[in-house]
């Protein structure tokens, strides 16, 4: 088994890399938040902790769900709720009905992270010092809806989060900060989200301090250097089909990009069966040590005692996985009621 090792949550080694300014400004200004998911959540909660007046929280309407869970959480919803804020929710923040609302709240900055909506030059422009945006990538790299899933997906070493000065152009503006951290062996892209949420906070303070003493004129931020653009487009459920063709590395990566959403699986043909495929989640896979490469086609299980399946250069294991409708279980409790014999292809 690989030895694994994972970095401690936003710990100080990642924040001191970041030497990132004071983080308080001349002035207290009003800002007006804009984000949906929980990655905004950790920095918004910083700027109401620092004093900064915050006269309108915006966040993208609630999704109808028809399900008997109910909606899903709206973490920066919740935010708004739990600090007494104003919540506006307008399906296109560029209309001018909603551009209006915004202005009516004579915000100084707008802060965006994590809000799923593009702003027009007409929306950043009702704040006189325009908008920053919390990415979670090291821009340019990886601009777009799933940074984060996309730098695991990719096999980096190392991400991190980049706070710019906006533009509409999609994460194109010049950057205020940025912090870096190791990703871990065996992080998923929810753990290291997380992660990068808190690592984002000092950045987003001092950003924002960096604005409040700007006079509006002087040059401000790195600009991005556009030969080094990489995307990061939404994921969809398609996307987590495993490819069992690729390394060893590049499947453990797919795995852990893939969770929480939109999950990793494969198919599986029962073996003696004329029913259709199954389609099982894959939660956690761990790539072989050694010189395991298998003549045999990839997906192809090669053990009847555990679940290791051949790729392009050696043998996965599958530690553990989920047939749908069913719970998650490890893989040797699923081998006591699945009958895997050697040479059954998966996918």
């Amino acid at each position: 088994m690989m030895d694994r090792e994972t970095p401690n949550d936003a710990d100080a080694d990642d924040l001191e890399a970041a030497k990132q300014p004071d983080a308080r400004s001349s002035r207290i200004l009003r800002l007006v938040l804009m984000g949906t998911g929980p990655f905004a959540v950790p920095s918004f909660e910083a700027l109401v902790n620092a004093g900064y007046t915050i006269p309108l929280v915006v966040t993208r309407p609630a999704r109808e769900v028809k399900s008997r869970k109910g909606p899903p959480p709206s973490p920066v919803r919740e935010f708004a709720a739990k600090h007494g804020f104003d919540l506006f929710d307008p399906p296109n923040i560029n209309s001018s009905d909603a551009i209006s609302r915004v202005a009516a709240a004579k915000p100084d900055l707008l802060v965006v992270c994590d809000f799923g909506q593009i702003l027009s030059s007409d929306a950043l422009a009702v704040a006189p010092l325009g908008g920053i945006n919390l990415h979670g990538s090291l821009l340019p790299a990886y601009r777009g809806a799933a940074p984060v899933q996309w730098a695991l997906l990719s096999g980096d070493p190392v991400t991190g989060i980049s706070v710019i000065h906006m533009t509409p152009r999609l994460d194109g503006g010049p950057i205020l900060a940025k912090a870096e951290t190791a990703i871990g062996d065996d992080e998923t892209s929810g753990e290291l989200e997380h992660r990068l949420s808190l690592l984002g906070v000092d950045p987003t303070l001092a950003s924002v301090a960096m604005l409040g003493d700007w006079d509006g004129q002087a040059v401000i931020g790195q600009p991005q250097d556009v030969t080094r653009v990489s995307r990061a487009p939404r994921l969809d459920k398609a996307s987590g089909k495993i490819d069992w063709s690729k390394s060893m590395r590049m499947i453990d990566c797919h795995v852990r990009g893939m969770q929480p959403w939109p999950g990793a699986y494969t198919d599986l043909a029962v073996p003696g069966s004329d029913k259709p495929p199954i389609r099982i989640a894959i939660r956690a896979v761990t790539p072989v040590e050694g010189d395991t490469k298998s003549d045999d086609k990839p997906g192809t299980v090669v053990s009847d005692k555990e679940l290791l399946v051949a790729c392009a250069d050696g043998l996965i294991r599958i530690d553990r996985l989920q047939v749908a409708g069913r719970s998650e279980v490890s893989a040797e409790e699923f081998l006591r009621g699945h009958r895997l014999p050697i040479g059954t292809v998966l996918g």
